[in-house]
């Protein structure tokens, strides 16, 4: 092989691994800026911020920043990923371990699944697929099954799931509006929506306005929140998936959760018990169970 033709396949894999470490590394960042400010001001001080360098981007790159009504639209419906699934995740973050709120975001493929066969009829999901959601449904109860040993709070676990119907929600109502903007353009808009929303929690949250400079984790937890996973993390995204298939990025929801686990056990001393280990193993193996047919279909029937 030639460097000419290697040289490519070397860019993809390190923005590949980029990614996946940054979106393993997210929930350990929000345990970690949420633990000495209230989640709320977090979340909305990262907004602003990470609106202000998505528009530096987008003076760089060129791209437009249309305020017509279907991108107003668009944007609308980008901020329900932003402010609607993340609100919920920073709330999660109180009652959840980093790696455990990754483990049940990884079965957010699964959930889109099962919403676009039975209530939006958009595909059709094969044997194999429905018993890779039993099998991680069924490793999840081995995760809870000892709760006060594994920190498995369930306020912590019903937070997760409305964060992933807000996702799930957000794509496909992104994709049914199907508006002509360009990635860049489309993630500022959402922010710059998010952002301004958030405003509206200020009254509820202003007796929290932090007062003193936080812990250097905490810091450090707020600064990567903002810039890698808001900004670099969507362009790395975005510029995957022009390149690669949906399942070859598809493979990230596999290695996200176990890399956040690592993670959260080496860098946040967060306990794993004998009983959650073996959760987490069956559930990716559901996972695996349920991409199969289309990683399958991908990489092997070419062969």
């Amino acid at each position: 092989m030639s460097s000419n033709s290697s040289s490519p396949m070397i860019v993809t894999a390190s923005i590949y691994a980029l990614l996946v470490l940054i979106w393993a590394a997210t929930p350990l960042a929000i345990v970690w800026s949420v633990a000495e400010v209230h989640p709320m001001w977090v979340l909305i001080i990262r907004y602003f911020g990470a609106s202000l360098i998505a528009l530096a981007l987008l003076k760089i790159m060129r791209d437009p920043l249309p305020f017509d009504a279907v991108s107003m639209k668009s944007y609308l419906a980008g901020s329900l990923n932003l402010i609607g699934a993340q609100l919920f995740i920073y709330l999660a973050a109180n009652y959840l371990t980093s790696g455990l709120m990754a483990l049940i975001f990884g079965l957010s493929p699964l959930i889109a699944g099962l919403i676009g066969h039975v209530i939006l009829k958009t595909h059709k999901l094969v044997w194999l697929q429905w018993l890779g959601m039993a099998v991680a449904v069924s490793g999840l109860t081995f995760v809870f099954a000892d709760s006060a040993e594994s920190n498995v709070n369930p306020w912590g676990v019903v937070l997760m799931v409305i964060s992933m119907i807000s996702y799930i929600s957000s794509i496909f109502w992104v994709k049914q509006i199907n508006a002509p903007l360009k990635p860049m353009s489309q993630a500022t808009g959402s922010l710059i929506v998010s952002a301004l929303g958030s405003l509206a929690l200020i009254p509820f949250i202003w007796q929290h306005f932090p007062t003193q400079i936080p812990s250097t984790n905490a810091i450090i937890g707020f600064v990567f929140t903002m810039i890698l996973s808001s900004i670099v993390a969507m362009l790395c995204y975005f510029w995957l998936i022009r390149r690669l298939a949906a399942s070859t990025v598809s493979l990230s929801n596999v290695m996200t959760p176990v890399i956040a686990l690592v993670l959260g056990a080496t860098l946040n001393n967060e306990h794993i018990s004998s009983n959650a280990f073996i959760g987490i193993v069956i559930v990716m193996f559901g996972i695996v169970m349920y991409f199969w047919k289309e990683w399958r279909e991908q990489y092997f029937s070419k062969s």
